[in-house]
């Protein structure tokens, strides 16, 4: 019951994580949205997922994760019920706020809960749980394109049905109690804090998802700039480099039982470095193709991966060290496309030059490896 409780819940917020760009081009038309209050909604909407990463830790490890997973399910569930009756782009903003403030307790929750369940096998764990974030972000673009005929309004009511049932399942679910101490104290936090490991893993994942962004965010610009179609372009990000993350974090799985957390961390490092700079170093559909699932094979495990070691190295307080962790994960959501739309300077002639801040990050990813495999908890 535990897994499944954690693999609904990173499915749901898998369809979260994918609700702005799904619905963004509907309530545009319908409101008359510019393209500033659309990234202004989009940072409010991440802004929430950081705000709620660092304050639910605190919270499960007082109150348990299920308090926590229970408060993000239903602040879920009332921003998406609600998003079909909002009346133009001030709600909107502040229900995708309370919408990513829902899904950043959600995340956290789930991988404190999946983090849990298996301590000599929590890495192998995290990546299988995880695959189903995947499946989130797949299931809302095609049910939406694909059943749903493109209307917002019935998919924010679907995902609000499928949240609500799973926040039924996590209420009559038995959950661990609160990690460390029956009550969040100032000390132990501090005694969190001064542990240089956490620092290099909340930069780790901070460079880590502001890798993947720049890929999903400005990929397809830089390919239809290399004279490759549009449809292809879209293809070659949506499946290529979407299939690449769910059949990395399938394949990583068992490699994680005999082999160190740390390691694979090292290994995919690398591997971003080589297949993110093959990827902008090509003009041909299918080698970018190619180059695009291998990079998205190389970045499978390191969200997953990088949580776990936050659980090997922060048995008490886990929650509140894994919050903010995470919560660094987000500052490179708001920061990657502000860096990458700032060096193209609009030009998506300039995009190839400007996404090299992606292999560069990932070199950088490979000295924060070697630094916390060498430095205790």
């Amino acid at each position: 019951m535990l897994i499944l409780a954690s693999i609904l819940a990173i499915f749901v917020y898998g369809m979260i994580a994918a609700t702005l760009g799904t619905l963004l081009p509907d309530l545009s038309a319908r409101f008359g949205l510019t393209p500033s209050q659309n990234g202004r909604i989009a940072s409010l909407q991440a802004m929430g997922l950081f705000i709620a990463s660092l304050v639910v830790g605190p919270v499960m490890d007082s109150h348990g994760v299920k308090t926590g997973l229970v408060i993000g399910l239903t602040l879920a569930a009332i921003a998406l019920g609600a998003l079909p009756r909002a009346g133009g782009f001030g709600s909107i903003a502040g229900l995708m706020f309370l919408l990513g403030w829902g899904g950043g307790t959600i995340v956290t929750g789930a991988n404190s809960l999946a983090s849990a369940v298996s301590e000599s096998h929590r890495a192998t764990t995290l990546n299988l749980v995880n695959l189903f974030f995947g499946l989130g972000g797949l299931a809302t673009p095609l049910i939406s394109a694909n059943i749903l005929k493109r209307n917002s309004a019935r998919l924010c009511y679907l995902m609000c049905a499928i949240t609500v049932v799973t926040l039924g399942i996590h209420i009559a679910t038995t959950m661990p109690p609160a990690s460390g101490a029956q009550s969040f104290v100032i000390g132990q936090a501090a005694t969190i804090l001064g542990k240089p490991v956490l620092f290099l893993l909340a930069f780790f994942l901070f460079l880590y998802v502001a890798c993947e962004v720049g890929v999903w965010n400005w990929l397809a610009q830089h390919l239809i700039a290399q004279g490759i179609p549009e449809p292809r372009a879209l293809n070659i990000l949506s499946l290529g480099f979407a299939f690449g993350l769910l059949f990395g974090r399938v394949a990583v799985s068992p490699i994680l039982i005999n082999v160190p957390a740390t390691t694979v961390l090292l290994a995919a490092s690398v591997g971003m470095v080589v297949t993110t700079w093959l990827m902008l170093r090509t003009n041909r559909a299918a080698a970018a193709g190619v180059a695009v699932f291998l990079a998205g094979v190389s970045m499978a495990p390191v969200f997953p991966t990088t949580l776990a070691v936050v659980g090997d190295r922060f048995p008490q307080m886990a929650s509140t060290a894994l919050g903010i962790v995470v919560a660094a994960g987000w500052l490179g959501l708001v920061v990657s496309s502000r860096v990458i739309g700032a060096i193209a300077g609009g030009k998506t002639t300039r995009l190839r030059t400007a996404l090299l801040v992606i292999p560069a990050s990932a070199l950088i990813m490979i000295g924060l490896g070697l630094a916390i495999r060498s430095v205790g908890p």
